[in-house]
C-alpha cells in the first residue's frame, strides 16, 4: 500500500500562486494513477487534475491553463503547481491514488488518500 502526505497549502491572494506538494511512501508512486482533489466543507470532492501511470495529465475545466499536475519519480513526489488563483479556488485539496481504472476525476476508484491541506484565496 502507499501512504500520501500532502503539503505546501496556505493563504494567498487572488491572482497568487502555490505549489502543493505530496509525498508517496510504501511503494513507488508511479505505479499509480494519481489524483488531485479538493472539497468545500461536505459537498461532492472535486476532481482537478490527474495524470496516469503513462505521464497524460487531465484537468477539470475550472483549472485549464492556470494549474498543472507534475511527478517526481526520483523524489516519490506530486505537485500540484496552482497560479491565478481564484477566491474559488478555496478548498481542502487531497492528492489521491489508484490503480483500478476508469475516470481520473471519478474519486470513487480511488483507494489511497492523503489527509489534505487547505488553501485559502482571498
Amino acid at each position: 500500500d502507499v501512504q500520501l502526505v500532502e503539503s505546501g497549502g496556505g493563504s494567498v491572494q487572488v491572482g497568487g500562486s502555490l505549489r502543493l506538494s505530496c509525498v508517496a511512501s510504501g511503494d513507488t508512486m508511479g505505479r499509480y494513477c494519481l489524483g488531485w482533489f479538493r472539497q468545500i466543507s461536505d459537498k461532492e470532492r472535486e476532481g482537478v487534475a490527474g495524470i496516469e501511470s503513462d505521464g497524460s495529465t487531465s484537468y477539470a475545466d475550472s483549472v485549464k491553463g492556470r494549474f498543472t499536475i507534475s511527478q517526481d519519480s526520483a523524489k516519490n513526489t506530486l505537485y500540484l503547481q496552482m497560479h491565478s488563483l481564484k477566491p474559488e479556488d478555496t478548498a481542502m485539496y487531497y492528492c489521491a491514488a489508484h490503480v483500478n481504472g476508469g475516470t481520473w476525476s471519478d474519486h470513487t476508484k480511488y483507494t489511497y488518500w492523503g489527509q489534505g491541506t487547505q488553501v485559502t484565496v482571498s
